[in-house]
């Protein structure tokens, strides 16, 4: 018992400051949660185009899933007995899409940014990472053996001034950032990085775009689409367990960083693959994304809609994108006003520390391509302006 009260000591202090996370208990039909008997709006959910439950497409692909794909598990690692002919389909298609030498596919997002980074750096790298990138992004950096920059968020100035400083110090550099960002749902300048990058042939661009696949670009390939840059980029991270509604990641790269990461990424080659049937839904999904335009034109318009009525009602608001994040300030503040959402029919969760910084707790608005005009709507009529929230 002495031994556990280090343990609850910690929990205590989380709680002190509002920042105790629990598992949610809730019943998930569509873009409705269930909760003690209420039925809520979920926009706290990451299936942007809502695919997840679209149950026509779901039924179209059931006719088209062969027997051989028909399996719930690979049973072993890709480099042993788990490469199924479907995982060489997708990464085929995906090369396609993107126009690429190459395209892995990894079990999940985190075993992507946690693997790719140690696997190709090293002491003579330098990584200058986006203060706010992603905390399995940050894990990637913590294992590996590179030394770490982190530059202020967006502050392209100060990012061309680090690459300047260091460019005859190390003979690599990786700029890694996101393109969308989860927490405030800002936009990235591809184009700046990509400009930087050409002016300094040692400097590689690492881009996750997980909250921007299937949202962003004509063809739903992302931000970097929409800006023109897919060649520039050296790692174009994706992620299949958001806006297309399956699970996994991918890395789109030339053929040579590809044959290096099977060779050398630890969460690939010590990972059980996922099921062939995971990835036959996820190649049927990719297949489609082109053709799911005016789902991404209406999830553009009902976020910039609320955009514009959070900036109405007094709280700075970054996003440029889907997600949108509504800054209380503290932790406690912030649960009360999700509740009082929750109370009116919205699925809304509190955003608190160590997630978001101190003193910056949030409700996250996750819009979806599901959701409908008067939906939003009612939440915009439910949102307190903050000269009211004390």
């Amino acid at each position: 018992m002495e031994l556990d009260q280090y343990y609850l000591n910690e929990l205590e202090q989380l709680a002190a400051k509002g920042n105790l996370r629990r598992l949610p208990q809730a019943i998930y039909k569509g873009k409705w949660v269930e909760k003690e008997g209420q039925c809520l709006l979920n926009l706290s959910s990451n299936d942007y185009l809502g695919l997840a439950s679209d149950t026509r497409l779901r039924e179209e692909f059931m006719e088209t899933l062969s027997e051989r794909d028909f399996l719930f598990s690979a049973s072993s690692s890709r480099l042993l007995t788990g490469n199924f002919p479907v995982y060489a389909e997708l990464e085929e298609l995906l090369a396609d899409l993107y126009q690429a030498e190459g395209a892995l596919v990894l079990d999940s997002g985190y075993h992507m940014n946690v693997g790719i980074l140690p696997a190709v750096t090293d002491a003579q790298t330098l990584i200058l990472a986006d203060k706010l990138v992603h905390a399995s992004l940050i894990d990637g950096i913590r294992l590996s053996a590179a030394r770490c920059i982190r530059y202020r968020h967006q502050d392209y100035g100060q990012l061309e001034s680090l690459v300047e400083k260091y460019q005859a110090e190390y003979p690599r550099m990786v700029i890694v950032t996101e393109s969308v960002f989860s927490m405030d749902g800002d936009v990235t300048d591809l184009l700046r990085l990509v400009a930087l990058k050409r002016r300094y042939p040692q400097v590689m661009l690492y881009v996750d775009e997980a909250h921007a696949v299937g949202v962003r670009g004509a063809n739903g390939l992302g931000v970097a689409e929409e800006q023109g840059c897919i060649a520039d980029i050296d790692f174009l991270c994706g992620t299949f367990g958001k806006a297309l509604a399956s699970v996994g990641a991918f890395v789109i790269c030339r053929k040579l960083l590809r044959d290096y990461l099977v060779n050398k990424m630890r969460t690939l080659i010590f990972t059980t693959a996922l099921p062939p049937l995971n990835i036959a839904w996820t190649r049927f999904v990719v297949a489609h994304l082109p053709q799911w335009q005016e789902r991404r034109k209406h999830l553009q318009h009902l976020a910039a809609w609320l955009r514009e009525d959070i900036l109405s009602k007094g709280y700075v608001c970054p996003s440029q994108s889907h997600i949108v994040p509504l800054t209380i300030g503290a932790s406690e503040r912030a649960i009360e006003q999700a509740n009082a959402l929750q109370r009116k029919g919205f699925y809304v969760l509190p955003v608190r520390p160590p997630t978001v910084p101190e003193r910056t707790s949030r409700l996250r608005f996750s819009l979806t391509a599901a959701v409908t005009e008067e939906e939003v709507k009612r939440l915009m009529a439910c949102i307190t302006p903050k000269s009211s929230v004390v």
